[in-house]
């Protein structure tokens, strides 16, 4: 097992330094500047930030000093938020991006999971149909409408909630966000379970467990769950990633200060180190979180090994 995982870890250095080179190169040819302004710099000041920011060496050099400052930790300073490094936005905003995907993923699970276990054992009646409608609901419909349907009535009808920011993380403020953000993945973790659920519940060895007389209870969760909860490990890996690394359109639309929202802004404003550090960190959200799924799926499934 401790080999395997080294292996991941190893094998990850090529596909993060990928990552970085496309990303570097790409960014770049994109047309328009970090320094680009409606009403233009004077040519004196453009050249002095081209020598800050090492923008007026050749692209080589400036890829050479990015490896090296990557491999140091460090993501370089910003060219937008000049009086903040990339590693003092991420401080701040990756402990709330994770806060808030977390507790998406958290929700997504257990109420997605708990649905499709319902529909799977009344397949083929009124509550699967009814489960399975709001799912199809629930994927096909995107945040960016989820959100302000949401915020229109909650917020501004009814006045339960606010419509807007973080609030330190105030549990009111956390609810529209989260529950936004959740219920793609809700709909998602209900159709998974259920397809798989019915297909553990017809296998052997859960008519053997029911022809030992096992109550219901060890018969689903025991035996039937365990089997059935792989196809949505093996989803959460990806999805994870993305939760937890927040959302551009939820942090958007709330005013959520998370990485996501930097995002946007590093893009649009050609915040080429603020663009660069973000990917890194989504990429190596990917890696870590798949590696966590291969694991589980040892856990769960014993005819896995990784030895």
């Amino acid at each position: 097992m401790h080999r395997y995982v080294l292996g991941r870890l190893l094998s990850a250095i090529p596909t993060l330094f990928l990552i970085v080179t496309i990303s570097f190169f790409l960014i770049r040819i994109a047309p328009g500047g970090p320094f680009d302004l409606e009403r233009p710099l004077e040519a004196k000041v453009m050249e002095n930030l081209n020598k800050i920011y090492h923008l007026d060496e050749p692209l080589w050099n400036q890829y050479l000093l990015y490896l090296k400052s990557i491999v140091q930790l460090d993501f370089g300073p910003s060219f937008y938020f000049r009086d903040f490094s990339i590693n003092e936005l991420f401080a701040q905003s990756l402990p709330i991006s994770i806060q808030l995907g977390l507790s998406a993923l958290c929700l997504a699970l257990v109420v997605g999971g708990t649905l499709g276990v319902v529909a799977a054992l009344r397949q083929n009646q009124a509550t699967d149909y009814s489960v399975m409608a709001a799912a199809t609901l629930g994927v096909t419909i995107p945040n960016f409408v989820v959100a302000p349907i949401l915020t229109l009535i909650l917020g501004v009808w009814l006045g339960w909630l606010p419509v807007g920011g973080w609030n330190g993380g105030a549990f009111v403020n956390v609810i529209l966000p989260v529950v936004t953000l959740a219920l793609p993945q809700v709909a998602v973790v209900a159709r998974l379970t259920r397809g798989s659920m019915i297909e553990a519940l017809r296998s052997n060895h859960v008519r053997t467990a029911r022809a030992y007389g096992l109550t219901s209870y060890m018969v689903i969760v025991v035996h039937a769950l365990r089997g059935a909860i792989l196809p949505v490990v093996s989803y959460l890996g990806p999805a994870a990633a993305a939760l937890l690394t927040g959302s551009v359109v939820i942090e958007t639309i709330f005013g959520i200060p998370g990485i996501g929202r930097y995002f946007v802004q590093g893009a649009l404003n050609r915040d080429y180190t603020l663009v660069m550090g973000t990917v890194v960190v989504v990429a190596c959200f990917v890696i870590m979180f798949n590696l966590v799924v291969d694991l589980l799926y040892a856990l769960l499934d014993p005819r896995v090994s990784y030895d």
